[in-house]
């Protein structure tokens, strides 16, 4: 439900989701999978369970280093686009 909520702003720019998602990189890999165990992948993770999160960073009920910050700079429409994004990204292998 929540991929077609981003729908709309899916179809105006098809690339736009991917662009954001972009920003997340640098810490949770390459279409969100990261490598280390410091960082969540992100690829596959449900979106609701994702916005969840973010919610959290961006009210201060979760502690963290940057993203709370980061999350700060989104609109919620935004995030709703990179969470539906990595949604349907398949997701990382499991770590050994």
């Amino acid at each position: 439900m929540l991929l077609l909520l981003a729908a709309p702003a899916l179809a105006q720019d098809p690339n736009a989701a991917r662009s954001l998602a972009a920003g997340c990189a640098s810490c949770h890999g390459i279409d969100g999978r990261s490598r280390g165990p410091a960082m969540a992948p992100l690829a596959g993770m449900k979106a609701e369970v994702m916005l969840a999160s973010l919610a959290d960073y961006r009210s201060g009920r979760k502690a963290g280093t940057v993203m709370p910050q980061i999350v700060k700079g989104y609109t919620e429409a935004q995030l709703r686009l990179v969470a539906a994004y990595f949604a349907a990204l398949p997701a990382a292998p499991a770590r050994p």
